[in-house]
């Protein structure tokens, strides 16, 4: 165990060093990534969204594939489709970008929504149905979406349903001015953005060690009384006054994998109530609907769901 969680602990490490000043999003990207979780990044642009997960996937030394998003793509531009072979007379699959392990999905509400369907099946069941025929996917098939989080106009907004698929919505911040300064000194040497050469970066982890350290996040003990407070948790976010939709059984479901994971990376082997606390807001602030008379006030969801976790008590 502590083996492969060096791995992780280097990984956090590598990455922090080039997406410079976002250490909590890139710890909640590992937590996402161990508990097989599809995440959204949404942030304004320039925060280094594209680069964080270009690199991830490079330091996991796993298949990228990146799809920029329009509302020209069609389902079939992403899943693939069967051509029709002049030479062999017969139908040939070829297969789309969504046939690999790390997916980037840019700029996902700016597809229409039959398109952004196409991911359902595949974020939830790692298959995709093409004619009638089901083809696996990658065991650690696992999508990244981004989205901007100023542009609305020309944008067509995730249904619930697929929101729900994502275990994380992570909110990409500017870094201090502490980190910019760096950027600004790693400019000068050349590295700018995009323009860092990922080809120098060596893997730190496989993707079998990664297949390995989620059975040993599956072995993190959890006690009952920290069952009974992610249920109470989800129970009152269905009964607060200031939500119209509370969060879902599967989103509870989430909660234990996400907190188990959590705790592993944290070096023990049992949950804590402070690790169904670090993941209450990134696992909850797109699944929770507020009010309209809530949002009227002013009200976050980041700031309900403070108040929710301040509402039940913590099991000691």
């Amino acid at each position: 165990m502590a083996e492969i969680r060096s791995i992780f602990t280097q990984l956090d490490q590598a990455l922090s060093t080039v997406v410079l000043g976002q250490k909590l999003l890139v710890k909640q990207l590992l937590v996402a990534l161990l508990s097989s979780g599809h995440v959204i990044l949404e942030g304004v642009p320039g925060t280094g969204k594209t680069l964080t997960v270009k690199v991830l996937a490079k330091l996991i030394k796993a298949d990228f594939r990146r799809v920029q998003l329009t509302p020209d793509i069609l389902p079939s531009d992403i899943l693939g489709t069967n051509i029709f072979d002049l030479n062999s007379r017969e139908f040939v699959l070829k297969k789309g970008p969504i046939f690999t392990e790390v997916l980037l999905a840019d700029e996902i509400n700016r597809t229409p929504p039959k398109t952004q369907s196409a991911l359902l099946e595949a974020m939830e069941e790692r298959q995709v149905t093409l004619d009638g025929v089901s083809l696996k996917l990658s065991d650690v098939f696992w999508v990244i979406a981004t989205q901007n989080s100023l542009e609305f106009e020309g944008t067509y907004p995730l249904p619930e349903a697929q929101l729900d698929r994502f275990l994380f919505k992570l909110i990409v911040e500017y870094p201090d001015q502490t980190a910019e300064k760096q950027m600004l000194l790693n400019s000068q040497d050349g590295q700018v953005g995009g323009k860092i050469d990922l080809e120098i970066l060596e893997a730190i982890a496989s993707v079998p060690q990664i297949l390995a350290a989620r059975l040993e996040v599956k072995a993190v003990e959890v006690k009952d009384n920290i069952l009974d407070y992610i249920l109470e948790l989800v129970k009152r976010s269905r009964q607060h006054p200031d939500l119209s939709l509370g969060a879902s059984p599967r989103s509870a479901v989430a909660w234990l994998q996400a907190t188990k994971a959590h705790a592993w990376l944290e070096g023990r082997d049992f949950v804590t109530p402070d690790d169904v606390k670090a993941i209450a807001p990134p696992l909850l602030r797109h699944r929770l609907i507020l009010r309209p008379e809530s949002q009227l006030d002013g009200l976050s969801i980041d700031t309900v769901i403070n108040s929710l976790l301040s509402q039940v008590p913590v099991p000691r």
